[in-house]
């Protein structure tokens, strides 16, 4: 795609990733290579494709960096302008400063990003010929979203709580605060593993101070490159991240012209409802200075459409907000799901949903119940995720009711009755792979007091305890029963609004009591007791009054058979009396007198406005700085949850709690707390009765795992922690090689003259540095990784321990970790182990030359790569 009168360059219709810096004026693609590194001096624009149930979302993005200059800040704002109009309008704009990047944009750059120094416009240039000559520290801040900026090369630039990469080109150097989390850890190797595999080829060298008194050498060689160290290290610095309440604080503003002046408005605040939203005009939704979000709505004008980032950064220089804060351009009919979630209900038009569900909105709305094949669960998780069922519900079920504080066995001949002065623990048990799981529903009458609430809860605990820490924990309120335990009770949930089911009742049961029956068949349905008036009536359901004489089954217009039929069911639950099925219309006065004469009642026909399908969203959770603040992991996986976290997945209609093995004792006890919390401070304005549900690293039901694209059971047994990836870093004997360069090479006085060393502050670039937006540069290196193949004999390595051109042999500096026009002249690239002496070849491999070549080639090559010789 191209555009004759804006310059643009070819854009690429694909899926995935693409992204252009600015030089000259100009969008000059980067190569893939260097994705996730951007310059401080430069502004970039990335364009991001996905697919999606409604076929693809384009997020659009322009970047600055700190030292960009104000004409390439207006050239990339432009450029996202034009693509925007080229691509037909559909993109979500976003302005990205750096370091307060969206988790949007985050999400791309899963190892992390890494900020240089320099830009085109500064004229220091970025992609230096020898790929190893480097020094520079990199502060790497983040557990989910981690990011690695280039700071000065001194002890003041640390702090206790962060990790720093001290990278020399052949060896980096993770130094681990004292105070670094497990996960701040693993995501510094992460990152460190990427600059090795990505930038070095794999030919660089990782060490580790975990803990300075055990790594003597990786300290001295700190102390040669960055002085001795006096003082203390600074404490850890907290992250200036915005809390629940801030972002819970939306205002929304309505931008339009009078008389030739913009005029911005407030309109409303939380919870903000989807019609506020005009199509001709265009607005400013304001997320606790957090987040600016610009609307433009389809008939607004071209000029306000094109006008939107300026009326943003306009907006937040009028209420005093950093330059930095984050702002997404939004496009009727385009909207992300993070703007969507801002209100309350957010409807789309013909929207169909997954699995032929069909939404239903209003005073006398109701979910459509679709049956599906309970066979389909365990093949399918996604269905299980999507039906909220952990199973087909044929496990076993042991019900208690709190009585003082104490568990008390229910009948199981009263299973499924609940009353609202009780609580209750539900355990349901079922087989999977041959060993049972655990759910424990805990249920929790409206009318219950407090002190029976907490000893449901505290008796869940112990009871928990009781099957291994393996249940999985349900908090129910009443009325906002999860469609599992309706499922469970097989048809026979019967919900009383008040009352108890202890055998000492104080109060006698009403004589007349009328309740709402929905569901069509044993997996769905579910009886509520309303208040016995003609008002509660609706047309949609049918009802049961009981009386002192007769059982009235009242069914309305719009019902259906299968839900007559479950309400007869259920009929015999709540009334031993004669049972009289009356239809809407044809009521006797008897009924109406019972229900204390007749009255309105929502009788319209049963509409069907489609609410969009909420997407999940997963948030990592943490309170220890005494503000509740939560990260969201964008475009999340499996891989995305930490053993040492509390995360929250959030579908909207259930809060999730995952709870990692080595979390701390302070998250896990506040997990719940937390997940209220979040319920609370939601901008949408939630519903605080949604269900909890914990769930434990390893014991995860189907219903959790199937919102996680191919979910891997293996994974807590299989995947590597942060001490076996330490572990598996192999031989750092480049280590005194590095002691021996510094001491001979980088630090003499004459090589540092010459020498333009990345995040030494020098501004005069020297003239083999080269812009990286060019596609020759970042590969600059994929020579010397692949050698000259002509010269690659395949059975080069059958036996010679003999050196190839003549008798020379050279120390194992020379050879060691050197690209090809490092290696002295002559020296054979593809046998550099041929030109060792036998004594640094032994002490090296651990074997002689014979005892090497007898070896398969291809142990040969892994061998020769881990000592740095291949």
């Amino acid at each position: 795609m191209t555009d004759g009168d804006t310059n643009l360059p070819t854009i690429e219709r694909k899926l995935g990733l693409q992204i252009w810096g600015i030089e000259n004026m100009k969008m000059v693609p980067v190569p893939e290579k260097a994705y996730g590194t951007f310059f401080e001096g430069d502004c970039y624009i990335i364009l991001h494709s996905k697919r999606t149930s409604r076929g693809s979302a384009v997020d659009l993005h322009y970047w600055i960096g700190k030292d960009s200059s104000q004409d390439e800040q207006g050239a990339a704002a432009v450029y996202v302008t034009q693509l925007d109009t080229a691509l037909g309008g559909s993109p979500v704009q976003h302005r990205e400063v750096q370091g307060h990047e969206s988790e949007t944009f985050q999400s791309y750059f899963r190892n992390g990003i890494i900020y240089k120094k320099g830009g085109v416009a500064s004229g220091f240039k970025h992609v230096e010929t020898n790929m190893y000559n480097i020094k520079r520290l990199l502060h790497v801040k983040g557990k989910k979203h981690v990011s690695a900026t280039e700071v000065a090369l001194s002890w003041d630039s640390f702090n206790k709580g962060d990790v720093f990469l001290l990278d020399l080109g052949k060896v980096l150097i993770q130094w681990n605060g004292p105070s670094c989390s497990i996960a701040e850890k693993s995501r510094g190797l992460a990152l460190a593993r990427s600059i090795r595999d990505s930038e070095r080829g794999g030919r660089a060298q990782i060490g580790i101070v975990d803990n300075e008194r055990d790594c003597p050498d990786l300290m001295q060689i700190m102390r040669m490159v960055l002085g001795e160290r006096r003082g203390e290290l600074r404490d850890a610095v907290p992250d200036t991240k915005a809390d629940e309440l801030q972002k819970a604080n939306v205002r929304l503003y309505h931008v339009y012209e009078k008389d030739n002046d913009l005029v911005v408005q407030e309109v409303a605040t939380r919870p903000l409802t989807q019609d506020l939203l005009q199509h001709e005009d265009c607005y400013i939704l304001d997320q606790g200075g957090f987040k600016i979000y610009v609307w433009r709505g389809k008939a607004s004008s071209p000029e306000e459409k094109k006008a939107a980032f300026t009326r943003a950064v306009g907006f937040i220089q009028a209420k005093g907000y950093p330059s930095s804060t984050n702002v997404e351009v939004i496009n009727d009919g385009a909207e992300s799901a993070m703007f969507k979630q801002l209100f309350q209900r957010w409807t789309e038009k013909n929207e169909t949903q997954g699995l032929g569900k069909v939404y239903t909105a209003g005073k006398i709305a109701k979910v459509e119940q679709v049956k599906f094949d309970t066979t389909q669960l365990h093949a399918r998780p996604e269905l299980a995720a999507e039906q909220r069922m952990v199973d087909d519900a044929s496990g076993e079920v042991e019900v208690w009711r709190i009585e003082d504080l104490q568990m008390q066995p229910v009948n199981p001949k009263t299973y499924g009755q609940f009353y609202g002065g009780d609580c209750y623990l539900v355990l349901y048990t079922y087989l999977r792979s041959g060993r049972p799981h655990y759910v424990l529903y805990m249920w929790q009458g409206r009318h219950a007091s407090v002190d029976e609430i907490t000893a449901c809860a505290l008796n869940a605990i112990e009871l928990d305890k009781k099957y291994g820490d393996e249940a999985v924990q349900v908090r129910v309120t009443m009325g906002k029963e999860p469609r599992h335990f309706l499922a469970i009770f097989k048809g026979r949930l019967v919900i009383y609004e008040g009352g108890t089911s202890r055998a000492q009742k104080s109060t006698p049961e009403p004589a007349i009591r009328l309740f709402q029956v929905r569901g069509t068949d044993e997996v769905n349905t579910k009886a509520t007791e309303v208040p016995a008036r003609a008002s509660s009536l609706n047309s949609n359901d049918v009802f049961l009054l009981t009386t002192s004489q007769l059982c009235y089954l009242w069914c309305g217009k719009g019902c259906s058979g299968d839900e007559r039929e479950m309400a007869k069911m259920v009929a015999d639950i709540v009334s031993r009396r004669d049972k009289h099925t009356i239809l809407e219309g044809q009521e006797p006065a008897e009924f109406w007198e019972a229900l204390g004469g007749k009255a309105p009642y929502a009788s319209e026909k049963r509409f069907q406005e489609q609410i969009t399908h909420y997407q999940p969203r997963l948030f990592e959770c943490s309170n220890q700085t005494g503000r509740f603040i939560m990260t969201e992991v964008v475009g999340f996986c499996q891989e995305d949850l930490d053993e040492d976290d509390v995360m929250l997945l959030d579908t909207w209609e259930e809060i999730f709690l995952w709870v990692g093995k080595a979390s701390n004792a302070q998250e896990r006890n506040e997990a719940m707390a937390s997940a209220k919390e979040y319920l609370k401070t939601h901008p949408a304005g939630r519903d605080l009765a949604t269900p909890i549900i914990l769930v434990k690293q390893g014991y995860e039901p189907l219903n959790f795992t199937g919102w996680f694209n191919a979910w891997d059971p293996y994974k807590w047994s299989d995947g590597k922690s942060y001490e076996e990836m330490k572990n598996s870093l192999g031989d750092v004997s480049a280590i005194s090689e590095i002691k021996v360069d510094l001491n001979n090479l980088s630090l003499n006085k004459r090589t540092l003259s010459t020498t333009s060393l990345a995040g030494s502050g020098t501004a005069g670039a020297s003239s083999e540095y080269k812009s990286h937006f060019s596609h020759g540069d970042s590969n600059s290196y994929s020579n010397s990784n692949n050698y000259n193949s002509s010269n690659y004999n395949s059975n080069s390595h059958s036996s010679p321990a003999m050196v190839p051109n003549g008798e020379e042999i050279y120390s194992r500096e020379v050879l060691m970790h050197r690209t090809v026009d490092e290696l002295p002249e002559g020296v054979d690239p593809t046998k550099k182990e041929c030109y060792l002496s036998d004594a640094d070849f032994h002490d090296i491999f651990g074997k002689s030359k014979d005892e090497f070549y007898q070896m398969p080639k291809w142990k040969q090559q892994n061998e020769k790569k881990q000592f740095g010789l291949f």
